[in-house]
């Protein structure tokens, strides 16, 4: 599926209406490029969750965790990540395989350890369509 959104609040709704239709156990993938919204679409997928405190990549600290919405969420932010291995030291494994809702940002860069089922999500932008257009790729995979 692709959806062109031409604003930050179209990408938030595009998260939004993913948060509000995910369920226990999803894992999400988000790739793009830097500054093309994967926060924005990630806060409105958190909202979609019911979490209403802020929601900010945990860029030092690979995972934030928010429990106060109908299902737990789980926030990774791998950029910095100098190796997979890093990724058990936080509990990788046992958060995407709990009862929460995981979204995985720069999951690109973890691929060997992606679960074969999971929803990815790729932002593009395209500055000839104008500075807030972007392409967002929804695709399933069922392993």
């Amino acid at each position: 599926m692709i959806i062109e959104t031409k604003s930050p609040e179209e990408t938030f709704r595009v998260g939004m209406r993913l948060g509000q239709k995910a369920a226990a156990g999803q894992v999400f993938t988000l790739t793009g490029d830097l500054g093309v919204g994967k926060t924005v679409f990630t806060q409105g997928l958190a909202r979609g969750l019911g979490i209403v405190e802020p929601v900010s990549s945990p860029t030092f600290t690979i995972v934030q965790v928010y429990d106060e919405g109908r299902l737990p969420f789980y926030h990774f932010d791998v950029y910095r990540i100098g190796d997979v291995e890093e990724m058990d030291e936080v509990g990788f494994d046992d958060y995407i395989m709990g009862d929460g809702v995981s979204l995985i940002e720069w999951a690109d860069l973890i691929e060997e350890i992606l679960p074969e089922k999971r929803t990815e999500v790729l932002i593009e932008k395209d500055l000839e369509q104008g500075f807030d257009y972007r392409k967002i790729t929804i695709h399933e995979l069922d392993g």
